[in-house]
């Protein structure tokens, strides 16, 4: 696991593949908020909303990109609200 201090404001967010998850806002406690503007639209149509991930699920912190165990797949499917 990775040292979660090293998360900071605006790195890039993505899978084990490489695929973009989204953008952090900040650390919350052990959980990684991720901005409005990478949250698509809801199917009911509201706006975009902050999702969290678990920040165990953080592998690697390399330069500006916070890299996870999980496909980015995986990892949307882990979206708190």
């Amino acid at each position: 696991m990775a040292e979660h201090s090293a998360i900071k404001e605006h790195m890039t967010v993505v899978g084990a593949d490489g695929v973009h998850v989204g953008t952090v806002d900040h650390l919350d406690g052990d959980r990684i908020k991720l901005t409005k503007s990478d949250s698509p639209q809801a199917e009911d149509g509201e706006g975009a909303r902050h999702h969290y991930l678990p920040a165990g699920l953080v592998a690697a912190v390399e330069g500006d990109t916070v890299r996870l165990s999980a496909t980015a797949a995986n990892a949307v499917d882990l979206f708190e609200e």
